[in-house]
């Protein structure tokens, strides 16, 4: 067991500890908790290795410790049954979020043996208990992956400087997005299943698919001190992707930027004042039963 190993990156928060509130809507320096294979509870077999050392943290890590040209998946279930499934890299440990609370999570290993058929390489059954229920969205994960050196948070930092409240700090960063990026429609009729942003090519791109606008936002926001949740369920029938925020004041604001199909908006209704979304649309969205989420990253 490689232990200690650091995975994917460090995480860039401006929360007082791990398992207490955000220290939100101050411009304070930032913090540095990295995500780590500890190695003290482990699972591990000659081929892959579960690590639950974290989970408290809101992460599990994986690893395939075998070079191979199969594609490997890992699925974790949650609490109340969803099923999260991704995508693992030979000899790399990936950090997988637990983010429904607390609970009893399934966390598996497969690996392609044919076609579309996979075969169990590994299984444990983890009881998690959140230090505190923003641990997973102040974080780093496979979807969404960022450091201290990451484009995108450096860009977040100044961005956000002068900000006094975590609201104005997410209309900091949803206008420099919207701004600055553009609709990859060329990646978005050719990507690939088990794709993943890249969020330092997305940033020197400045184009990119919602996904890769998702996880850009979400870390800029997370590494800023705000929780944030990627959200990926359904508005009406159609499948859509939004990003809730969490502030000190008002909770968390479901909805506050808003992937319609077609291009992101700010949709909050605590920003009908800047006049950008009509009533009707605010209306649609202050109404939670409007929206049904299905994942959270």
């Amino acid at each position: 067991m490689k232990q200690g190993r650091k995975i994917i990156g460090v995480v860039l928060v401006l929360a007082l500890f791990a398992g207490c509130i955000p220290q939100t809507g101050a411009a304070a320096k930032t913090v540095i908790y990295p995500t780590v294979a500890s190695g003290e509870l482990v699972k591990e077999s000659d081929t892959c290795v579960i690590d639950y050392s974290n989970t408290q943290d809101g992460y599990v890590m994986a690893e395939y410790k075998e070079s191979t040209s199969k594609t490997i998946k890992a699925q974790v279930v949650s609490p109340g049954g969803n099923t999260y499934t991704y995508t693992l890299r030979s000899n790399k440990y990936e950090a997988l979020p637990l983010t429904e609370g607390d609970g009893t999570y399934k966390v598996t290993i497969f690996l392609n043996v044919s076609g579309n058929s996979y075969a169990t390489v590994m299984s444990e059954t983890i009881q998690v208990e959140l230090s505190s229920q923003f641990a997973p969205y102040l974080r780093p994960n496979q979807y969404v992956n960022y450091k201290k050196s990451t484009k995108c948070v450096k860009k977040a930092a100044s961005l956000t400087k002068s900000c006094k409240t975590d609201l104005a700090k997410v209309k900091k960063v949803y206008n420099w997005v919207i701004k600055n990026f553009k609709y990859d429609n060329q990646l978005a009729a050719n990507v690939q299943a088990g794709y993943l942003p890249n969020l330092d090519k997305v940033y020197k791109k400045k184009k990119g698919i919602c996904f890769d606008y998702a996880a850009t936002m979400t870390a800029m926001l997370r590494s800023q001190g705000v929780p944030t949740k990627l959200v990926i369920g359904y508005t009406g029938n159609a499948y859509h992707a939004w990003i809730n925020v969490y502030s000190s004041k008002k909770g968390w604001v479901t909805g506050a930027i808003y992937f319609n199909g077609k291009k992101w908006k700010l949709m909050d209704p605590t920003f009908a004042s800047t006049g950008k979304s009509s009533k009707s649309i605010m209306k649609y969205i202050g109404n939670g039963k409007n929206y049904k989420a299905k994942y959270s990253y």
